[in-house]
């Protein structure tokens, strides 16, 4: 009792404390102390509930057990986060982004590509991605380019149509006073369009990060070596070791968290200049 009275008390004062920060004027220092504090709370909070109330290790272990088992478990973990992440996520995200930019730029020049692929390509990322896994584990392998290959399937459409809208997203004006400059297609493409489609190639990047690290995780269940954070959680769940499995699950979304701020970062540099990145 005495653990979850304190944690609810931790999580009042840590609630008041972040209803405190959101007031000043916004800051790097506040952006970073506000989530993290909330954060902390929602752990203090999470272990205080699992002690007090006694509840099985097996159901939910708690935070404490999670962090000693990821500090004893970083080679397995390390080794894990190679496979999936490095190899399978973000090897096929860079094939599948690279492959719909390109694609985006020749569906852009052709009104066929434009009439044809895109409502095939509407009916593909429609496709569940669990029907999708095994038949390319079955093609191309139980490594790394089965899981890389998944990935190039869930990526490549959101990217597609991001930036195949982005390519639209200049007005006609502008496009006009491009060819009253004579401008060729590529000049117009290189110093028009695609500035100004940028914002909408990083939104699909963006989404792409999360979609990535997902779909090699996903079809590591159909099929990996025996290491791979997809490996590692459904061979962990078959053992009731939930504590290594919480481990991975942390390990993923530090990875994917990691992964798409740095995917952000670099649209903040690239797309300086749009009112989405001024401050106030």
């Amino acid at each position: 009792m005495i653990w979850i009275v304190g944690s609810v008390l931790f999580w009042l004062v840590s609630w008041w404390a972040n209803l405190r920060m959101a007031r000043l004027p916004k800051s790097r220092l506040t952006s970073v102390a506000v989530p993290t504090l909330f954060g902390l709370a929602l752990l203090v909070l999470w272990q205080g509930i699992v002690r007090g109330a006694g509840i099985n290790p097996v159901l939910l272990p708690a935070p404490t057990d999670i962090a000693v088992k990821f500090a004893s478990s970083m080679p397995i973990l390390w080794a894990d986060f190679y496979q999936t992440f490095v190899k399978g996520a973000l090897s096929g995200y860079v094939i599948g982004c690279g492959a719909a930019f390109l694609t985006a730029v020749l569906v852009d020049r052709s009104p066929f590509l434009q009439a044809g692929l895109l409502p095939v390509g509407n009916f593909v990322a429609a496709l569940p991605i669990i029907g999708m896994a095994p038949i390319l584990v079955m093609w191309f392998g139980f490594d790394w380019q089965s899981k890389a290959a998944v990935v190039v399937v869930m990526v490549f459409f959101p990217m597609l149509v991001n930036t195949v809208e982005g390519l639209h997203a200049s007005s006609a004006m502008q496009r006009d006073l491009m060819r009253t400059y004579a401008a060729s297609y590529s000049q117009g493409l290189r110093r028009l369009r695609l500035p100004a489609a940028m914002p909408f190639v990083f939104n699909g990047l963006k989404i792409s990060t999360t979609l990535a690290l997902i779909g090699a995780i996903v079809a590591e269940f159909f099929g990996s070596p025996i290491k791979g954070m997809g490996f590692r959680i459904s061979t962990e769940v078959g053992r009731l070791a939930l504590d290594m499995v919480w481990a991975e699950i942390a390990v993923a979304a530090l990875a994917g968290s990691a992964f798409y701020g740095c995917v952000a970062m670099i649209e903040k540099i690239v797309t300086f200049w749009h009112p989405s990145q001024r401050r106030g």
